[in-house]
């Protein structure tokens, strides 16, 4: 058992010099050395309660407290307290003393630096999205550091970080000419990326404003949010858009996230037609963007290291989710989404990158860092690929449907068009039938009071024409309300009848035209016939209506008619509502004289104008 102890206090001795040996070998700067990656030479330490100061953290270095980063990785996903790093620093290039000390990851909230010399000042700085971005040490999106390092001068550099982003600390060391190079091929590749998204931005708005189809709008909307997104992940939003607000910068990541969610949802739903090919996923869907909206009015509310965490990890499972509603839809027949299931592939293996390197799973490498920016950027190129075949899909079809639409009409057309000539010769019929219903009485079947009238002043200006003269018989069935009383109205109508039928007996071969003018009074007019015809015609009528009784049912019924008679002589001027007035008033002698006889208009005092 001694011998045991003694085995293992000797190797934990020299497991901890070899530590201390490790820790101790400082970060070597050579000549002509541009760039210097200090994750190989980093040690850590994690401070939950983020209490100690700079002095007990050197100290601890010194004491072989701090450990190797884990696979040499620098990123350790969403996790509290302070981490402190330590490495030591030799430049061994005359010619470069001045360097830039680069955190390239621009969301955390504070980073502070302290660089202790050989002969014991030490020289402290402080950075990150809680500080404004003036503080920095030169205006760039990830916080930086000057460093003076004198050549052959060993130094020690302690960096404390804090935040409640996910915690990523790649640390480096550039010359300002690496540094000037390293910045101008940043911004190309993100004004690359921008440039494309405000292409395709610019492209969609046309066709939004043409077409009027609400997909390009969610479209838009669904770059615009994505393009805010990478604009505060990479620090630009802090940079350009509120430099002097760490308090928008704290909420802009999950704010924008959560509209970047809304925008991919509500997108998927129109471009999908989830509405009509599955209603129970559109509902999802709606389900996911009422999600993002609380959650987004939550990051506003709730603190940064809550709601961040919630909205990256979200990311998955709504990309997810658009990926399978993509199968259903290409399942069910909808050949555009076969592109936009390959456009939100792509993406999903960026975003999904990019959460799995914020959340410490994923080393922080090119492909990774960038892998949301090179997803996104492929998806939304695609994305605009679907949405012309999408048109072009729709375009055929409504060409197809308006094709056959028109085939079918003009069948229609050709067969409504011999139903409807049909119809119009039926209609012509029952118009040519109606019109001569609406010229005869329901009852007695002579002409109405109304035709009677019009006909009556054709025949007056025939008659001006012609030079003859005009007879108008008002004829009145004596008695008749005592046969209405007495007998009934059926008898009295059977009356009218019978009295109609004799008169047009009678008038027909006068080529009279004959009218009921209303209760039992007719009207009659005699073309080209004179005062004495008149008169013989009407007393005949007279007498042959008195001599002749008339058999209604078991009933024997004896009438007599009253006749005024006015005739217009030739080449006299007068209007109808005149000359049936002055047969009106003759007829009124002869009810006067005690009906059952004719008398003529010449009683009459003369007419005046």
């Amino acid at each position: 058992m001694p011998w045991s102890r003694s085995v293992f206090s000797a190797a934990l001795a020299l497991l901890l010099s070899a530590v201390q040996a490790w820790a101790a070998a400082p970060a070597v700067i050579t000549p002509g050395q541009p760039m210097l990656d200090l994750a190989p030479h980093l040690s850590w330490h994690h401070e939950p309660e983020a209490h100690a100061g700079a002095v007990t953290l050197f100290a601890r270095a010194a004491a072989g407290e701090f450990q190797p980063l884990p696979n040499g990785r620098t990123n350790f996903g969403f996790r509290s307290g302070a981490f402190w790093f330590h490495t030591r620093i030799e430049n061994r290039d005359p010619g470069e003393t001045r360097w830039l000390l680069v955190q390239r990851y621009p969301l955390s909230d504070r980073i502070e630096i302290w660089l202790r010399r050989a002969d014991g000042t030490i020289d402290y700085q402080a950075s990150g999205d809680h500080l404004p971005f003036s503080h920095r040490a030169i205006k760039y999106r990830h916080p930086n550091f000057w460093l003076e390092l004198a050549p052959g001068e060993p130094v020690e550099l302690l960096v404390r970080v804090e935040s409640q982003s996910s915690m990523q600390v790649p640390l480096a060391l550039y010359s300002p000419a690496a540094f000037a190079e390293l910045a101008r091929d940043a911004q190309f590749s993100i004004g690359l990326y921008y440039g494309i998204l405000l292409a395709l931005f610019f492209y969609n708005l046309i066709l939004w404003a043409t077409l009027r189809d609400p997909t390009y709008f969610w479209y838009m909307f669904h770059i615009t949010a994505f393009g805010l997104v990478l604009f505060c992940l990479n620090g630009l939003a802090f940079e350009y858009l509120w430099p002097n607000s760490p308090w928008l910068q704290d909420r802009c990541v999950p704010v924008s996230i959560c509209i970047a969610q809304i925008g991919m949802q509500q997108f998927a739903r129109i471009f999908l037609e989830l509405d009509q090919r599955w209603p129970t996923g559109s509902r999802i869907g709606l389900a996911l963007i009422v999600l993002f909206a609380v959650l987004g009015v939550a990051s506003l509310l709730l603190p940064y290291r809550i709601t961040t965490p919630i909205a990256s990890a979200a990311v998955l499972p709504s990309v997810a989710w658009i990926v399978i509603v993509s199968i259903v839809a290409l399942r069910r027949g909808y050949a555009p989404a076969r592109l936009f299931l390959l456009a939100w592939a792509l993406f999903l293996i960026g975003t999904a990158t990019f959460a799995l390197v914020a959340f410490g799973v994923l080393p922080k490498l090119f492909i990774t860092e960038y892998g949301v920016q090179i997803g996104s950027a492929l998806e939304m190129i695609l994305l605009s690929f679907a949405l012309a075949y999408r048109y072009g899909a729709l375009r055929n079809e409504n060409e197809r449907i308006v094709r056959e639409a028109n085939e079918q009409l003009e069948r229609s057309v050709a067969t409504r068009t011999a139903e409807l000539s049909q119809a119009l010769e039926q209609l012509a019929e029952a118009n040519a039938r109606l019109r001569e219903l609406n010229r005869r009485d329901n009852l007695t079947g002579v002409f109405s009071r109304r035709h009677f009238r019009e006909t009556l002043e054709h025949l007056l200006v025939d008659m001006h024409e012609t030079g003859a003269s005009l007879a108008v018989l008002m004829i009145d069935i004596d008695h008749f309300k005592s046969i209405n009383d007495e007998l009934g109205h059926f008898t009295g109508d059977a009356c009218l009848r019978w009295i109609a039928g004799q008169l047009q007996v009678a008038l027909g071969s006068q080529r009279g035209v004959l009218g009921r003018f209303g209760g039992e009074e007719f009207i009659a007019a005699l073309p080209d016939t004179s005062l004495a015809q008149a008169r013989r015609i009407a007393e005949q009528l007279q007498e042959d209506i008195a001599s002749t009784p008339v058999q209604i049912g078991d009933e024997t019924v004896r009438l007599t008619i009253s006749i005024g008679l006015h005739v217009i002589p030739a080449g006299t001027r007068t209007g109808s509502e005149e000359a049936i007035r002055r047969a009106d008033d003759a007829l009124y002698l002869a009810k006067r004289d005690g009906r059952n006889c004719v008398r003529d208009s010449t009683a009459l005092p003369a007419a005046t104008d």
